[in-house]
C-alpha cells in the first residue's frame, strides 16, 4: 500500500498527458514553453514548501499510502510529483479555457 499515493499521482499525470496529446493543449502545442513553465512553476512551489517546512507549517506525517522516506526532512518524494501535477493541470485548464472562450 505504500506506493498507492505515488501510483495515483503517476496515473493522474499519465491521464493529463493523454488529454494534452489528444487536444494539443500544452506540450504538443509548444513543448519548449510547456517544459519551461512546468519547471519554473514547480520550482516556485518547491521553494514555498521548503519555507513552510522551515517554519513548521508543513509536516509529513505518517500514512500507510505514502512512501516511508523523504527527500529532505518533512518533504516526501511524492510531493515533487504532486507539484508537477498541480502545475500541469492548471496549465491544461488555462489553455483549454483559452481555446474554449477566446479573448475578444
Amino acid at each position: 500500500m505504500q506506493f498507492a499515493y505515488l501510483g495515483a499521482l503517476l496515473l493522474s499525470l499519465g491521464g493529463l498527458t493523454v488529454l494534452d496529446w489528444r487536444f494539443k493543449l500544452a506540450y504538443w502545442a509548444d513543448s519548449r514553453i510547456t517544459i519551461l513553465t512546468l519547471a519554473c512553476s514547480a520550482a516556485l512551489f518547491l521553494v514555498w514548501d521548503i519555507a513552510g517546512i522551515c517554519l513548521n507549517i508543513f509536516l509529513h506525517g505518517n500514512s500507510q499510502y505514502a512512501l516511508p522516506f523523504t527527500i529532505i526532512s518533512e518533504f516526501p518524494v511524492e510531493e515533487l510529483f504532486f507539484l508537477v501535477l498541480l502545475v500541469y493541470v492548471t496549465l491544461l485548464v488555462w489553455r483549454g479555457s483559452e481555446r474554449r472562450w477566446p479573448r475578444t
